[in-house]
């Protein structure tokens, strides 16, 4: 009887020993591990985030700073958000002859240039209206103060659908026009908004 409890006391230990081998193999990571690859870095509460690279920036016009220098709150982004909705809002008034929307955003030198157009539409019965097919494009190509004058000169591309309807009946012209227009504003006037001096033609 204690030969056969020696013997499996024996056999135990040897097993015990063959099972911590073979752990000891299997269940190391030996080398590179496929997943190795598809693991993201652990980033830590608190820790340096891992340095990014820095996007170009886009060049700006010189005299941006100058504005800047008289108004910190000039933000490029926010003034071509604005610039392209005023676009937007004055070729839609200016088809729908919306004088008084007009004389909100143009000069009086605009404005009149602009209302001939519109009388001239009104003597034929012609009425006209205007849709976007896309956002326009804005881009500003020119900045600068002048005493107590900001002037800022602004790039738009643009397809528009026109829709005029006369007493011919209804025609529909789709366009694309390219054009720069000329906005001021002064630091010393309360109003923030600037106005529309100046439209040009531009090159696509």
């Amino acid at each position: 009887m204690a030969v056969q409890v020696l013997e499996l006391l024996i056999l135990a230990v040897l097993a015990a020993v063959v099972l911590y081998q073979l752990y000891a193999v299997l269940g190391r990571r030996v080398g590179r591990q496929p997943e190795d690859g598809l693991t993201a870095p652990v980033h830590r509460v608190g820790a340096p985030a891992a340095p990014q690279p820095e996007a170009e920036a886009e060049p700006q016009p010189a005299g941006v700073a100058a504005i800047r220098a008289r108004d910190a709150s000039f933000d490029i982004g926010r003034f071509l958000d604005g610039a392209r909705i005023a676009y937007e809002t004055i070729v839609k008034a200016f088809a729908e002859g919306d004088r008084e929307t007009l004389r909100r955003l143009v000069s009086e030198e605009v404005f009149a240039r602009f209302d001939p157009v519109i009388a001239a539409r009104a003597a034929e019965n012609r009425h006209e209206t205007v849709e976007f097919v896309h956002p326009a494009r804005t881009d500003l190509d020119f900045a600068e103060v002048v005493g107590d004058l900001a002037r800022a000169k602004v790039r738009f591309l643009a397809e528009l659908r026109s829709r005029t309807h006369g007493p011919e009946g209804e025609a529909v012209d789709e366009r694309r026009t390219a054009e720069i227009w000329t906005f001021e504003r002064y630091f010393t006037s309360r109003d923030p908004n600037w106005t529309l001096v100046r439209v040009d033609a531009a090159e696509a």
